[in-house]
């Protein structure tokens, strides 16, 4: 290996771990940052052996990261002729990742928060169909709705802003920056 190549390997290193930073950020483990941004700085779809070697992790724990990936849409098994083990490549668009990363956390949120709202609602509803309710009672019953109403348009607004995001609507009003410093709009 040349002196050179040492010194890009430092580079991508250094790349990867700013990648996993970000992601972390972003709200991603490091575990996902970290094998998304050796994917992507290899350049070509990889098998869970070689991101295993590469990132010193089992293969079975490298099977959950793919998996959480996938499941984050940032990452996606393909196939390539000739090669028998399952390949995996990751989104090259870095708006698009954010925009994954961002949304999939954003999602999991709505959806804890729907079932604490539905878990609530059941409690408050058996309470206000007991008989030896006082007048206190009831107001505080009440006052609790009107908090989960609020509860509940808060978290329907994260998920228009989260539809705003995936729907690829947020460009029209924060445009990409194409590469030379032009927008797109």
């Amino acid at each position: 290996m040349s002196v050179n190549q040492e010194k890009i390997d430092d580079i991508r290193t250094q790349f990867v771990e700013k990648i996993t930073d970000n992601m972390n950020a972003f709200g991603a483990p490091t575990s996902v940052g970290r094998v998304l941004g050796i994917i992507y700085m290899n350049g070509d779809p990889m098998t869970l052996d070689e991101l295993s070697a590469e990132t010193g992790m089992s293969k079975t724990r490298m099977s959950q990261v793919v998996r959480e990936m996938i499941d984050m849409n940032i990452a996606e098994r393909v196939f390539l002729k000739g090669v028998r083990k399952d390949l995996y490549q990751v989104e090259d668009d870095y708006y698009q990742t954010f925009i994954s990363i961002f949304t999939a956390t954003w999602q999991k949120a709505i959806s804890r928060s729907r079932h604490f709202e539905q878990r609530l609602r059941r409690k408050l509803d058996d309470l206000q169909a007991q008989p030896e309710l006082t007048n206190e009672d009831e107001q505080a019953i009440n006052d609790l709705l009107a908090e989960i109403k609020e509860w509940t348009e808060y978290y329907d607004w994260i998920r228009r802003v989260t539809d705003f995001f995936e729907s690829g609507e947020i460009f029209k009003h924060v445009p990409k920056q194409q590469p030379g410093g032009d927008f797109n709009e």
